[in-house]
């Protein structure tokens, strides 16, 4: 009888093999407690690589609108700078320099008067920003209103296409927050609307620029001119802060005589994303006032720990300086020109896409107008019955393609939405394979839908026997 017990020769398999040989890989990896023993890195590097395999490809995922490529010389600074702590401006105080250079660059490119005394700052990403800008607009609010009681709680108002952001600052930082629901066909914030909501104790209103849910954007214009209308007849100074994280590198090159900006009288502070369109790795956004008067004094901080006394305006304080140069160097390598060629690319190619989707007939888009490179889709009415958008969600993800399927908030939340995002990196060869994937599925589609009507014709049939 043959014995199954087989007895391994006791020899260093580390010395005599390649990497997938050592005992490593046929051990499990620690995943709740730090092994007592580490390891070589190439072997760690190796097991986190591998694993992360499972992960969807960052250049399909057209879910995001985080910037997935950059170039070499980018990545290179990137690397160079990985352990500077902004925060210590006394060790690091050339990247000060660098910082103020950008806050100096994005003011201008959004319009900020020539005498103002605009200020800004870097954030982790466009959440810090919004946030930040609410604080300074809570404090401006508090400082400069005539009743002085401590106890009336401001509110802001906003419409549903707003980033979570926006909900967690009013929970936060006790706000009211007025939100105006979507309606049927109307996914924005509009000036009517605004104009019901406001009175004294509002502190601001917020804007999307390019919304999360349907890439539209809100009547910033308009919203501006109801706002000097009632400044006139009722005294009230409301402040718009405008929620440019999306459309924020991209307006000013596509459109650059499109009012949102600083040339609004009312628009006194701007967020942007450089992860996003800014085409920075994550994570790096900015936040930029009209005027540093918006800034109260009270939240800034000076601390002298690092070396020297530095002021702080943040809701963190240590954080990584090398995306801020990534920064400095796509604003130095692409210019003005190299940013408009890009998005005129990205317009061009999400155009392209936007009318191959509708040759194939299965989806309504919800943003008629092309805005920004973002296209949101739903099904129509034919083909509710058989299938859904998450489902389809779903299918696209069997090829690799991440596109994510969602509701629209509340009052139009039966609406069940796909939405794309197109980013630099997104050619028209790679559309080309994205749309043969939805034709595929219209094909399946159409199939379903005639399949129910024939199941419906059968059952008619037989009622009609019997």
């Amino acid at each position: 009888m043959l014995s199954h017990n087989i007895k391994l020769r006791k020899i260093n398999k580390d010395d005599t093999t390649n990497i997938y040989g050592t005992r490593y890989f046929s051990q499990p990896i620690p995943k709740f407690e730090i092994p007592e023993e580490g390891m070589p890195p190439k072997v760690a590097y190796r097991l986190v690589h591998d694993e992360l395999n499972l992960d969807g490809n960052p250049n399909l995922n057209l879910a995001s609108f985080v910037t997935t490529w950059m170039e070499d010389e980018a990545e290179k600074l990137i690397a160079e700078n990985n352990g500077k702590n902004f925060v210590d401006n006394d060790g690091y105080p050339q990247t000060d320099v660098i910082h103020s250079r950008i806050v100096n660059m994005l003011a201008k490119l959004f319009n900020a008067p020539e005498d103002s005394n605009f200020d800004g700052t870097s954030t982790i990403g466009s959440s810090e920003a919004i946030m930040l800008a609410l604080l300074a607009h809570k404090w401006y609010w508090r400082e400069n209103r005539k009743d002085k009681n401590l106890n009336v709680i401001p509110n802001i108002v906003i419409g549903a296409d707003v980033h979570i952001v926006w909900k967690k600052f009013a929970k936060y930082f006790d706000v009211e927050l007025r939100m105006v629901p979507m309606e049927e066909n109307c996914y924005i914030l509009t000036a009517d609307k605004v104009k019901e909501h406001v009175d004294e104790n509002t502190m601001a209103i917020g804007v999307v620029l390019g919304t999360t849910f349907t890439g539209q954007i809100d009547e910033i214009n308009e919203i501006n001119g109801v706002l000097e209308e009632i400044k006139i007849s009722k005294g009230w100074d409301i402040p718009i802060h405008v929620d440019a994280a999306s459309g924020g590198f991209v307006m000013p090159f596509i459109n650059p005589d499109f009012e949102w900006d600083f040339r609004l009288s009312h628009v006194r502070s701007i967020n942007v994303s450089g992860h996003k369109y800014g085409l920075v790795y994550p994570g790096i956004g900015w936040v930029i006032f009209k005027d540093a008067e918006y800034i109260s004094e009270d939240l800034v901080f000076n601390v002298n720990y690092l070396g020297g006394v530095m002021p702080t305006f943040s809701l963190n304080f240590s954080k990584g300086s090398s995306m801020i140069l990534a920064q400095y160097y796509n604003l130095l390598r692409l210019g003005i020109k190299g940013y408009t060629n890009i998005m005129e690319n990205l317009m061009e190619t999400s155009q392209y896409l936007l009318n191959k989707i509708n040759d194939i007939g299965t989806f309504d888009f919800l943003n008629d107008e092309l805005v920004l490179p973002i296209i949101t889709i739903k099904l129509k009415d034919e083909f509710l019955e058989c299938i859904s958008v998450f489902e389809i969600s779903k299918m696209l993800r069997g090829y690799g393609w991440i596109v994510p399927a969602y509701t629209l908030p509340f009052n139009a939340e039966n609406t069940a939405v796909l939405r794309i995002v197109i980013k630099e990196n997104f050619s028209r060869s790679m559309t080309d394979l994205l749309v043969r994937r939805l034709d595929e599925i219209h094909k399946y589609c159409r199939l379903k839908r005639d399949n129910l009507k024939h199941e419906d014709l059968s059952k008619k049939s037989l009622i009609n026997i019997y």
